[in-house]
């Protein structure tokens, strides 16, 4: 495994999956790794280490209880409860750790100690056993230069809550063989995971932008309280400064790192001294705000977006990481509402180039940016590209809202598109969604919240959103959509667009729009029926009554072309298609066709009760899209009748319900 692809399950593995996994340190996030490890891969035998009996003790019972109320929560199945907390062995004895495929040091954030721990670990396990380092700040050089085989070590940094927070950096060193790193990210990418690689600097890349934004928060009071600073970086993030380090309590973790920052890259990283006499912060909870004088607001506003910009063009310039795995781990792992590169481009250049240059009078020494403000914003955000031979590979990376479109990945993938679909060296395309769970969860509502009872304005946002699908409809070379999971709504009319589909056996498709009282906008009331008319009985089940349609059955009915066992396979099943279908694509039939729809209860398959008006409406919308003369036609009743749902009662009730997370109640609607 020596190429490096964008999307890491383009790979091929250089070793299965972990076996048998040992993690140094039962105390506050080893365990946490553990359960996510075993979590992901219930067969695996897991080792908790630690030279506490009590800890040890604490650690095993933190998994029977994250597991029970899994299953409390109905996320977990007892059975894999069960298997969870199976193959679970607490030690003591670094001996019993001998067979671990992977051993991931979690203790103290010292160096002296980690490298005494893993001296232990080389002596008892095998030359060829990974061995990764949880640390948070100190790079791989420092903690693995005296190791017998540094090649197959490197860093491996989890976030917290760790068995939930899907980011996890890795860590790319000098000495390490570019296989390993290749190998983790397609490791932790199958087992739920967003693997992000970054240079070995102190604090890496997502801990210099939180540890420099708490202690810049500490800097600011001086002019304001705690809470003050949480009330106006409530505009940026989800929890302030303050908040979480309280939740952690990271004050000292906070000192720690921006000591080694100082050490390594100037004076100017020095943590705040308050953080050495201060355990709990006065502020407020997230959602909830204090008033903040004007002057006040405007001051540490700035010097938020300040710091926050100075460390993101700094990472940037220096290469540290990826723009776009920059802008994703803010969201994922530091719970900041829109990534740095993304809110420097909202606000503007005037107003990002106000807030560094605040900092840089305010706090001199901190990076400013090397390249013009534009160059910063020239990255694709919500897609990933690769070359698979002559056929390029285009990933949806959303993984925060499984792979969802929207509109800008909408534009990305189209770019992408235009870009290349003349060359005269690439064959075809593939699509493809991110990670193992979902192909594309359909589309965001987003911009359709503001817009419930505005007819025209609703028609013309499904217009809009079909640009990309009116695009591959006119094409020539082929695009295939291989479904590495579930395929939502907008997804499955996006597949169903491409040319072709193959999917992994475990795959499913459904049309949830019923459910919340809308109909489908962009081309399922239309293009199933033309392509596939003699599973007209299928899809009006799918649309109607929300019931699922399993890739096998799909494939049984010709909706799929091929099915696969595993990704890799899927991939090479997809590259093969485009090959298969150079010169021969077909355009969706451009005249009627017969469809017949018989009575309906206004029930979901899951027995949800549906609102009858919205099923009328899809009905009628299916009957009219079917008669029409040309697809073109068909396409604009199908935007019509999305238009009018979003006038009805059962939309309002079921978009309200769907963002208060609670089931709709069509029973006050027709």
């Amino acid at each position: 495994m020596t190429a490096s692809f964008a999307n890491p399950l383009l790979a091929t593995p250089s070793r299965p999956l972990p076996r048998a996994v040992a993690v140094i340190g039962a105390g506050t996030i080893g365990p946490d790794i553990g359960y996510y490890l075993k979590s992901a891969l219930p067969g695996l035998k897991l080792y908790l280490v630690d030279v506490s009996q009590k800890a040890v003790d604490a650690a095993l019972l933190r998994f029977q209880d994250y597991s029970r109320k899994a299953v409390a929560r109905g996320k977990m199945s007892e059975a894999d409860a069960a298997a969870v907390t199976t193959n679970l062995v607490g030690t003591l004895n670094y001996a019993d750790i001998a067979d671990c495929d992977w051993v991931i040091e979690a203790a103290t954030e010292n160096l002296t100690l980690k490298r005494r721990i893993f001296a232990q670990i080389e002596a008892v396990v095998r030359p060829d056993a990974l061995i990764t380092s949880n640390t948070s700040s100190l790079p791989a050089q420092l903690i693995f230069s005296e190791l017998r085989h540094p090649r197959r070590a490197t860093v491996t940094h989890f976030f917290a809550p760790a068995w939930r927070n899907p980011a996890v950096e890795v860590i790319r060193w000098k000495q390490a063989d570019p296989a390993v790193v290749e190998y983790l990210r397609w490791a932790f990418c199958m087992t739920g995971k967003v693997p992000l690689v970054t240079a070995d600097v102190a604090c890496f890349m997502l801990d210099r932008i939180f540890d420099n934004w708490c202690n810049e928060s500490a800097m600011l009071l001086d002019r304001a309280t705690a809470a003050e600073v949480d009330s106006v970086a409530g505009e940026f993030v989800h929890a302030g400064p303050f908040f979480v380090l309280n939740l952690a309590h990271g004050n000292p973790i906070i000192t720690e790192t921006n000591t080694l920052q100082a050490e390594m890259e100037g004076d100017h990283y020095t943590p705040a001294p308050i953080f050495r006499s201060v355990d709990t912060w006065v502020t407020v909870p997230p959602g909830k705000r204090v008033e903040v004088a004007k002057d006040t607001a405007q001051a540490v506003r700035e010097r938020l977006l300040g710091i926050l910009f100075s460390q993101s063009v700094d990472i940037v310039d220096r290469k540290i990481g990826d723009s776009a795995d920059l802008d994703l781990g803010c969201r994922l792992a530091l719970g900041f509402k829109n990534g740095p590169l993304d809110l420097m481009r909202t606000l503007g250049e005037p107003t990002s180039g106000r807030a560094l240059m605040r900092l840089r009078k305010e706090r001199p020494g901190m990076p400013m940016p090397q390249q013009p403000f534009a160059d910063y914003q020239g990255f694709l955000r919500h897609i990933l590209v690769d070359d698979l031979g002559d056929v390029k590979v285009i990933t949806l990376r959303r993984p925060e809202a499984m792979n969802a479109l929207h509109d800008e990945m909408n534009d990305e993938i189209l770019s992408v598109i235009r870009r290349f679909e003349n060359d005269p060296k690439v064959a075809g395309f593939v699509l493809t969604g991110y990670g193992t769970k979902a192909f594309c969860a359909g589309g965001d509502i987003g911009r359709f919240v503001d817009m419930l009872g505005d007819a025209p304005a609703s028609e013309q946002y499904a217009r809009d959103c079909s640009r990309l699908l009116v695009h591959l409809d006119q094409m020539k070379k082929p695009v295939v959509a291989a479904l590495n999971g579930i395929a939502l709504g907008g997804g499955f009319e996006l597949a169903a667009r491409c040319h072709s589909i193959v999917a992994l056996k475990r795959a499913w498709i459904q049309m949830p729009e019923v459910t919340l009282g809308i109909v489908h906008g962009i081309g399922a009331m239309v293009v199933p029926y033309r392509r596939w008319p003699h599973a007209t009985p299928t899809f009006n089940a799918m649309l109607r009554t929300a019931e699922r349609l399993k890739a096998s059955r799909a494939h049984e009915l010709g909706i799929i072309d091929a099915l696969a066992d595993d990704y890799e396979q899927l991939i090479a099943l997809a590259v093969a298609r485009v090959d298969a279908l150079a010169g021969k694509v077909r355009p969706i039939a451009d005249a009627p066709v017969k469809v017949s729809i018989d009575p309906v209860e206004a029930r979901a398959a899951s027995g949800q009760v549906l609102s009858r008006e919205c099923i009328a409406l899809m009905e009628q919308a299916i009957l009219e899209a079917a008669a029409a003369q040309s697809f073109a036609e068909a396409l604009e009743v199908g935007y019509k009748a999305f238009g009018l749902s979003a006038c009805i009662d059962s939309a309002r009730e079921g978009i309200t319900a769907f963002k208060e997370k609670r089931t709709p109640d069509f029973s006050r609607t027709k």
